[in-house]
């Protein structure tokens, strides 16, 4: 089983947002985005931030999924 961020791609595509945005309006590194943007592990407390700057839960973000 592997993490995966697609919810999250998805969620920001709906609300008209792009990954570059996701730095600033949550108050991450763009290094994080970079980590998400290729699944892999990120710390809790940017997973909170971005879940906060979104006002989603954590499963609106991420899920798991077989491994590739």
């Amino acid at each position: 089983m592997a993490i995966s961020y697609k919810k999250l791609w998805k969620l920001l595509i709906d609300r008209d947002l792009k990954k570059k945005d996701l730095p600033s309006l949550a108050g991450i590194s763009s290094a994080s985005v970079t980590k998400l943007g290729k699944n892999e592990n990120v710390n809790t407390e940017t997973l909170e931030k971005i879940c906060r700057a979104l006002n989603c839960d954590i499963s609106d973000i991420m899920e798991m999924s077989e491994d590739e």
